[in-house]
């Protein structure tokens, strides 16, 4: 295992070293579009994974948010600034003040009324966690009535979930842990949420799984704040940059994602 890191490790490195003679400066004007503090301030979720996970032994940070923002940081040529929150909802709240310049977040058009998106850099499977001894055993088994769902509140799944399953019943959280908790304690029958979640939970639960099969597809993009024209344009490049360049590929495999796949070029 610390082989297999230390060569995904290595190859980010590698990719990030190869691609500084490709990438240029932003205009003056499009960097003070994009940093108007100085620095490059990343909002993201803490503990999930594809935004941030720190490892709880050595404080590591590692995702595929926490890399992108990075090297977008060393392209503009500033510092890069994490700000972590402990929900999307929190996230998105903290970008209406003003607290970050940049995320990684779902799109959806609803979100697009409020932020300037880039095209999509992945695209992540939905999918439901079951525990151990557990009635259900297919997608099909979700549409029976009553079936209670736990998610995210005012995330992407609780979005789609709520939309999608006309006879569940969801449970909204504050948090992943937190729907999480509402299926260890009995309050929830599944937990739904993107794959990558789900594998990282699971681990956390016992003979629970997550389900064969997706429901759906939740597209992810790089949000800036509305206003800031001459910078977006600028990231939305970067995110291009990124995906023929191999970087969304590596950041993947390094946070060791599964259930993801990176974005067709636009």
């Amino acid at each position: 295992m610390r082989t297999t890191h230390w060569l995904m490790t290595a190859t980010l490195g590698l990719l990030l070293t190869g691609c500084a003679g490709i990438s240029t400066a932003p205009t003056t004007e499009g960097r003070q579009a994009l940093v108007p503090t100085g620095k490059l301030r990343v909002g993201l979720q803490l503990g999930n994974p594809l935004n941030v996970i720190r490892d709880s032994a050595s404080g590591e940070m590692k995702g595929l948010g926490f890399d992108l923002g990075k090297e977008l940081a060393r392209r503009i040529g500033v510092p890069f600034e994490p700000v972590l929150y402990p929900s999307v909802g929190a996230l998105l709240d903290g970008g209406k003040s003003g607290a970050w310049d940049v995320a990684f977040v779902g799109f959806s058009p609803e979100r697009a009324k409020e932020w300037d998106f880039s095209a999509l850099h992945m695209e992540v499977e939905f999918g439901y966690l079951i525990p151990g001894g557990s009635s259900i055993s297919t997608m099909a088994d979700m549409n029976r009535p009553g079936i209670r769902v736990a998610v995210q509140e005012k995330s992407g799944p609780d979005s789609f979930f709520s939309r999608t399953l006309k006879n569940a019943v969801m449970i909204r959280a504050s948090s992943n842990p937190g729907a999480l908790e509402a299926l260890k304690s009995g309050k929830a029958d599944v937990m739904g949420s993107i794959k990558p979640v789900l594998f990282e939970l699971s681990n956390q639960l016992p003979g629970s799984r997550v389900l064969d099969g997706r429901p759906g597809i939740d597209p992810h993009a790089l949000a800036m704040p509305k206003g800031r024209d001459l910078g977006v344009a600028y990231a939305r490049q970067f995110i291009e940059d990124a995906k023929s360049e191999g970087l969304v590929k590596a950041a993947i495999e390094r946070a060791g994602l599964r259930g993801v796949i990176v974005a067709p070029l636009k």
